[in-house]
């Protein structure tokens, strides 16, 4: 019986072992279904394209771990999403801790799977990570033609998530010559087709986010009937959901979405296809008598943009008590930047930006933790921490403004260059009935006129004029001049718009090889100088003629020291200037260390830039009575902001330059850091420096770099007070009352 026992259990242990083989065997050939997941991006400080990767899994949204994750994850994360493709991806959190499950961690993605679930990975729910290691991408801002995702993770109707590929306000016939189109149908992209909106839901709401997407701060009536005849007469191809807006959004697609029932050629029987009008703002408004506004000046007295290279955008400024101030980016969102926009007369925004993006400023920060509600008239009055203290100009907030399409690059381009960003300047001029493309003249042509060009191709800041462009062979049937005398003042939106010679050319240098070009960059220096410190440091010395022989044969004195006996004095105003770089680029000299011009009287230093700064005593209407220049001894880097480090000493014929985030400080007791006042009268003055005064070194400020005191001689001693840069205080005190008194309101 025991063996009888023994054999059986022997049988049955390997058919237990058969049957396990086999069970094992099926499940490795059961076909793996993959999980159904949906993504999104989330997180605060965010554009619509970038954020923290989300997973809904099991109804439950979580998170995605930073192990193992890379750039063709992130390729998958953003096609799954509707984009091209990624640009970047980031660890550690940088849109912040979500919350709930982290659904997945080391993931492995080839980049060519359709879903991020396809990827292999630990499996949903297993991981070891924590919030601080929530990963999050950066898309490409273009989306995949014909992508159409509705979430499936509601059933209400009201919270679909609909991507809009695209949207555009298509006028009528008689108004497609319009520049810039303010009324018409709108069109909704869906699959690659073009589709209208019934407007049998449609609200004043919706309206107002269509125009701010176009460049337009608000919306107004229009005349129906005539619409109404003319959609009668035409093909329809509605789309198929409403649209619900707020009125704060910045974009349509950030709108909640409604399913209809309208589909294909439906006559939206109650209804017609959508129509806007938008209002445009001051700068963009046709005038009868002179055409659109020609040059670009903020009407709005109580917040600017300044640093940016291109139209609408830049570091938000706001008067308080007739200075001028930043805004701290603590908290601040589309929302807020939307109202900042719109103020100015542009659209919604298109991207709230941080981190003295563009540029850092002078003075006071005059807001901190901005909340607005999206309907402001104005920043100002929008609620903030007037509590709040603690901000540096590193966190100077900043703006993108959507703007109206004014077709201003059709007319204009660059051609020969090595890269888009260069070349020969070419324009589109009608001759003889035709429309012909030909050269710009390069005599007079400078800094303030690429400058130009640059914003009116959307290229950012000048780096370079150049008035000969021989090395840039462009088309060679637009050698011809076909413009010359151009004279811009720098605020101008197209070059179209300067100030040059009409159909009666004037160009004794010719074309070709004389032709005007630019190169554009991205970022610009910015040179400002510290006011308070000249304040602090200004004093007269008389020192003796025979002291002052090397500081002569520089022209550092006035002419009657021309004159003047060695045993003489002259009286001299000193003062110590510090000059910052708060700009994107360092500021670097124009001319090549080949062309520096070595001194001999101080044997110690060379000039990069013969006239680097003008000192002028000016009298009370204006006339320059004293006069002192100072050529750029040494360009230098004496200190910078803590973890900058210096790149630019003059040690050795080194490098001369201002690196972003550092400054040069000319000490008062250095020759020619003064003003010959030998001459002058007693009595008040106006003090002035003026820093790179010929513009001969590209800059995204120049208002900035005039600095100017209050001065008092009184024959012996001299006082000066009230030293401010430019831009610093406002010009209008006098014409806006109350702007003095204004105070931000805590509300």
């Amino acid at each position: 019986n025991e063996l009888e026992t023994a054999k059986c259990q022997d049988v049955c242990a390997k058919a237990v072992s058969v049957m396990c083989v086999l069970a094992v065997s099926f499940a490795q050939s059961e076909p793996k279904t993959p999980a159904q997941i949906q993504i999104r991006l989330a997180g605060d400080k965010r554009k619509h394209y970038e954020g923290r990767v989300e997973v809904n899994y099991n109804g439950e949204w979580g998170t995605v771990c930073d192990d193992d994750f890379d750039i063709s994850a992130a390729h998958v994360v953003c096609r799954e999403l509707g984009y091209l493709g990624a640009v970047a991806w980031y660890p550690s959190a940088k849109y912040g801790k979500g919350e709930g499950h982290i659904w997945l961690d080391n993931v492995h993605c080839t980049g060519r799977e359709a879903s991020l679930a396809d990827c292999l990975s630990n499996g949903f729910g297993v991981s070891d990570c924590r919030h601080t290691e929530d990963v999050g991408v950066v898309c490409t801002q273009k989306r995949i033609p014909g992508f159409h995702f509705i979430s499936t993770s509601s059933n209400d109707v009201e919270t679909l998530d609909v991507r809009v590929e695209d949207v555009r306000i298509r006028a009528t016939f008689s108004q497609r010559k319009r520049i810039p189109i303010t009324e018409g149908f709108v069109e909704v992209k869906d699959a690659g087709k073009w589709r209208q909106i019934c407007d049998e839901w449609w609200s004043p709401m919706n309206s107002r986010i269509v125009c701010g997407m176009h460049g337009f701060p608000g919306e107004k009536g229009f005349n129906t009937r005539s619409y109404r005849l003319l959609s009668a007469r035409r093909k329809k191809n509605y789309w198929g959901f409403s649209v619900n807006c707020t009125g704060n959004e910045a974009h349509l697609s950030t709108c909640r979405m409604g399913k209809h029932r309208l589909m294909g050629n439906s006559t939206c029987a109650r209804g017609m296809p959508v129509v806007v009008s938008c209002v445009p703002g001051r700068l963009f408004a046709p005038s009868q008598s002179l055409g659109f506004r020609k040059a670009y000046r903020p009407e709005q007295p109580l917040v600017r943009l300044r640093g940016g290279g291109n139209l609408g955008e830049g570091r938000v400024e706001v008067l308080k008590g007739g200075v001028w101030g930043t805004v701290c980016d603590d908290n601040w969102d589309l929302r807020a930047a939307t109202v900042v926009c719109r103020e100015l007369g542009f659209g919604t925004a298109k991207e709230a930006l941080t981190g003295a993006r563009l540029g850092q400023g002078m003075g006071p920060v005059h807001m901190n933790e901005v909340e607005c509600s999206g309907f402001e008239k104005s920043l100002t009055e929008c609620y903030f921490n007037r509590d709040a203290l603690g901000c540096s100009h590193e966190e100077d907030a900043a703006v993108r403004c959507n703007v109206p399409a004014m077709s201003l690059r059709s007319r204009l381009r660059l051609s020969g260059g090595r890269n888009p960003y260069e070349g020969r300047v070419e324009v589109l001029v009608e001759r003889n009935g035709s429309m012909v493309w030909g050269t710009v003249c390069s005599e007079n042509w400078g800094m303030i006129e690429a400058m130009v060009v640059c914003r009116q191709l959307g290229l950012g800041f000048a780096s370079h004029a150049f008035q000969e462009t021989w090395y840039w062979p462009g088309d060679v049937s637009a050698d011809s001049v076909v413009m010359s005398g151009v004279r811009c003042s720098g605020t101008e939106m197209s070059l179209a718009q300067c100030l040059h010679h009409g159909k009666h050319l004037s160009c004794p240098k010719g074309g070709g090889r004389f032709a005007a070009g630019v190169s554009c960059s991205d970022g610009a220096p910015d040179l400002v100088l510290n006011a308070e410190l000249v304040e602090h440091t200004t004093y007269l010395e008389d020192r003796p003629m025979y002291m002052l022989q090397c500081a002569h044969e520089e022209n550092c004195l006035a002419s009657s020291a021309a004159m003047a006996d060695t045993s003489s004095y002259r009286r001299l105003l000193r003062f110590s200037s510090q000059i910052h770089n708060n700009g994107r680029a360092d500021f670097r000299p124009k001319a090549g260390q080949h062309a520096w011009i070595w001194h001999e009287c101080h044997r110690r230093h060379y000039h990069s830039m013969e006239v680097f700064t003008h000192y002028d005593l000016l009298s009370l209407n204006g006339t320059r009575v004293a006069e002192g220049h100072k050529a750029s001894f040494c360009l230098e880097d004496t200190e910078c902001d803590e973890g900058i480090p210096k790149r630019y000493a003059c040690a050795n014929f080194g490098q001369q330059g201002i690196t972003v985030g550092c400054w040069d400080t000319y000490r008062h007791d250095i020759d020619c850091q003064w003003i010959d006042v030998t001459d002058v009268k007693p009595g008040d003055y106006i003090f002035q420096v003026v820093i790179n005064p010929n513009y001969e070194v590209a800059e995204s400020d120049y208002t900035n770099n005039i600095m100017r005191c209050q001065c008092r001689y009184d024959g012996y001693r001299i006082w000066t007070y009230n030293c401010h840069t430019g831009g610093s205080r406002s010009s209008d005190v006098n014409e806006f009352p109350g702007i003095m008194t204004n105070q931000l309101q805590r509300r």
